[in-house]
């Protein structure tokens, strides 16, 4: 008989090349399931990510899951698995989840936040640093256009292996978190790679004023990479959310 267990687990990117074992470059899936194999008996234990961050990306809100032939104790297995870990990764909760649940393909929506600040501030490495002033008004405007079910290759790496660059996005907007930092938030059913920090990157063009609030749309229009604008650096990125149905893992 095979157990499928889920994880909700936070990490910050800065030390990895992303969530997603690659040769040669340190992951958080690599280091979850190196200790994973360690708790089972050097028995090679695989998990799957709710989806794939970039280098340097965080997650404040990570979904896995696994399976295993045998019943485990999760709360000894959380206890465990952070002993073992990184200070950088860190375990919520582990709970066992029916056989028909995937930490991808189940997930009805995620949601990310960009984090940007206009005061130079030694504790805010993890936000981008923004010098000019910014109209956010305008940029909240801009963001309306992201709204809906639509291509979204004009924000998209190239030459990725999706079937698909269609995105519903629910929300976009930007907020104020203190006087001078401020959070970009988007949330949709899916994300292409390189999607948000593309997004933001064009967005803060609009708030410079080198960029028409109306021309986001021509941009989404044309699914062309090229007249996007460039990525924001990935430091500021943050994965904070996944919803699943019937509550088959639920944020605390």
């Amino acid at each position: 008989m095979t157990f499928r267990y889920a994880l909700e687990l936070a990490y910050r990117g800065t030390n990895y090349h992303g969530w997603q074992i690659q040769p040669n470059a340190s992951s958080v899936q690599e280091e979850i399931e190196k200790r994973l194999t360690q708790l089972m008996g050097n028995i090679p234990v695989s998990v799957v990510g709710c989806g794939r961050t970039d280098t340097g990306v965080h997650a404040s809100y990570y979904v896995l899951h696994f399976d295993s032939d045998k019943e485990l104790d999760v709360n000894q297995l959380v206890y465990k698995l952070n002993k073992m870990l990184p200070d950088d990764i860190s375990i919520f909760s582990a709970r066992q989840v029916t056989a028909d649940f995937h930490a991808r393909f189940s997930a009805l929506s995620r949601t990310y936040h960009y984090f940007i600040h206009q005061k130079k501030n030694p504790f805010s490495l993890d936000s981008l640093h923004v010098i000019s002033e910014l109209d956010f008004d305008a940029m909240n405007r801009a963001a309306n256009y992201l709204l809906g079910k639509q291509d979204f290759t004009s924000f998209s790496k190239l030459h990725t292996d999706v079937k698909t660059n269609i995105c519903t996005v629910s929300e976009a907007s930007w907020s104020q978190i203190t006087k001078d930092t401020w959070c970009f938030e988007i949330k949709a059913d899916r994300f292409l790679r390189n999607m948000v920090r593309a997004v933001v990157g064009t967005l803060l063009e609009v708030g410079y004023g080198n960029l028409q609030e109306s021309e986001l749309l021509t941009i989404i229009e044309s699914k062309d990479r090229g007249k996007a604008k460039l990525s924001v650096p990935a430091h500021g990125l943050f994965l904070v959310d996944i919803r699943y149905p019937d509550f088959s893992v639920s944020k605390k």
